[in-house]
C-alpha cells in the first residue's frame, strides 16, 4: 500500500479513538453529570434524606448517611440488618432537591442493583414543588424501580388528576439486573419514554398537559436510594441477602439543544 495513504488512515483511526462513540444523539447536549470519582458523596450535588417510616410507604429502614459510601468511581447504598432508631434495617436515600432540578431532558443512570425478598432499589424524580404543593400534585417520575427476585424493572409516572393517577409499564432486563445496566428517560414537552440498555419500553404522553399532567412541565430533582420492605415488595425473609448493594456508576443529565 502506498505509505501517503496508509499514512492518512492511521492518522484517521487515531482521531477516531480519541473522539470516542457517542453514547447519545448530537441533539443533546450533557448539562449536569455525577460520575462519583471522589471518595465521598459530593454535597454540592446530593443532600442526605435520613429518619424512618418511608415517607408513606411502609417501609422497614432507617435511612442514614453512612449507608452511602463512594469508591472506585461507584456509589454504593447499602441495606443492613441492623437495630437504628427503631428500625430493623439501615440503608440510604440522596436526593437533588434545591441544588440541581431540571425541567425535559434525557435522564440516564448506569445501575447495578440487588435481588432479594423485600428489597426495593429506585432512581427516580420527584416536582421541586413538593414542599408547597406535597404528593402527588408535585409529580413523580420513577425511571427505574425493582422489586424482590426477578428480573423486571418498572418505569412510573404518578400525578394528581382529579385525585391520584399513575401510569407505567415494566420491561425484562435480559442481562439481569444485578449486572450493570442503563436505565434513562427521554422528558419532552410533548411525552416521556422509558429505556433499558437503548430500548425503548414505554411512553407516556404528556403533550398540552393532557390528563392533568401539568406536574411534568416544571422542574423535577432526582432520587436514589434502596428501601427494605414496604407495601410494594413486602418484607425481608431468611433467604434475603444482607448486605445488599445497591451501585451506581454514574447519572448523567442531558438537555436538547
Amino acid at each position: 500500500m502506498n505509505r501517503k495513504y496508509l499514512f492518512l488512515i492511521l492518522v484517521f483511526v487515531m482521531v477516531l479513538g480519541m473522539i470516542g462513540l457517542p453514547t447519545v444523539h448530537a441533539d443533546y447536549t450533557l448539562v449536569w453529570s455525577d460520575e462519583f470519582d471522589g471518595s465521598a458523596v459530593n454535597t454540592n450535588n446530593w443532600t442526605f434524606e435520613t429518619g424512618g417510616g418511608g415517607w408513606g410507604n411502609n417501609e422497614l429502614q432507617y435511612y442514614k448517611a453512612n449507608n452511602a459510601t463512594v469508591s472506585g468511581g461507584v456509589l454504593t447504598i447499602t441495606a443492613k440488618r441492623e437495630s437504628y432508631g427503631g428500625y430493623a434495617y439501615t440503608s440510604a436515600r440522596l436526593k437533588t432537591q434545591n441544588k440541581r432540578t431540571w425541567t425535559y431532558g434525557r435522564v440516564i443512570a448506569r445501575l447495578k442493583v440487588p435481588k432479594g425478598q423485600g428489597l426495593w432499589p429506585a432512581f427516580w424524580m420527584l416536582g421541586n414543588n413538593i414542599s408547597s404543593v406535597s404528593w402527588p400534585r408535585c409529580g413523580e417520575i420513577d425511571i427505574m424501580e425493582h422489586v424482590n427476585t426477578d428480573d423486571l424493572c418498572y418505569g412510573t409516572i404518578h400525578w394528581d388528576c382529579n385525585g391520584y393517577a399513575n401510569y407505567g409499564g415494566s420491561r425484562l432486563v435480559l442481562n439481569h439486573v444485578d449486572t450493570w445496566n442503563n436505565y434513562r428517560i427521554d422528558w419532552t414537552p410533548s411525552y416521556i419514554r422509558w429505556f433499558v440498555n437503548g430500548n425503548q419500553y414505554w411512553e407516556a404522553n404528556i403533550a398540552n398537559s393532557i390528563n392533568s399532567t401539568e406536574e411534568f412541565h416544571r422542574p423535577f430533582f432526582i432520587l436514589l436510594n434502596l428501601a427494605v420492605g414496604g407495601n410494594w415488595p413486602g418484607s425481608p425473609n431468611s433467604s434475603t441477602p444482607f448486605p445488599a448493594k445497591y451501585q451506581i456508576d454514574y447519572v448523567r443529565v442531558y438537555q436538547q439543544n
